[in-house]
């Protein structure tokens, strides 16, 4: 039975295309920054799942549910158009200065992204200061083999990282002068 077995997997892995076979990974991003101010008040600022207006490239945020589990919000990007992304909130933890959230929907156009999840949290940093942290796994925007370069695996990294340093480089600039 084992031998069968072992011609069968063979025989399969003969076949074109199927030993080669390979649906896209799952792709993980995370990007910190440490920035001159208490977590409080780093957590004052990003902590609130229905404000994302610290962020530039959110031109406005609407929601409903507050930061309550399953409370949901709408990002709208620039001011001329530049899309929207639905989101939902399935964590949330203000103790411990931490939310997580995921895509719920997004066109590929305008983050080349699919199955995407992140987390945002706070967290004590060096002389009073806080480490911004945000993470996210997500896969890329085209689900099938051969992807378009706009859609693959780093392209999706590359965008996934743009926003998160966008974001990131703003609460720094925002928090310079503190303490």
């Amino acid at each position: 039975m084992k031998r069968r077995a072992l011609i069968l997997a063979i025989g399969l892995l003969a076949l074109p295309g199927v030993a080669m076979a390979h649906g896209p990974t799952r792709q993980k991003v995370t990007l910190t920054m440490e920035v001159p101010a208490a977590p409080a008040e780093v957590w004052e600022v990003i902590g609130n799942f229905q404000d994302m207006s610290w962020h530039p490239a959110v031109f406005s945020t609407t929601g409903e549910g507050g930061n309550e589990i399953d409370a949901t919000r709408r990002l709208v990007l620039g001011e001329e158009g530049g899309g929207t992304i639905d989101e939902v909130l399935y964590k949330y933890d203000p103790a411990k200065m931490t939310y997580s959230y995921r895509i719920t929907e997004v066109a590929v156009e305008v983050l080349p992204v699919t199955n995407y999840s992140s987390h945002l949290t706070v967290k004590p940093g060096a002389n009073g200061g806080s480490l911004i942290e945000w993470r996210g796994a997500f896969y890329r925007g085209y689900p099938n083999n051969d992807p378009p370069p706009e859609l693959n695996d780093e392209a999706a990294i590359a965008a996934v990282s743009a926003v998160y340093q966008a974001g990131l480089d703003a609460l720094a600039e925002r928090f310079a002068g503190s303490n």
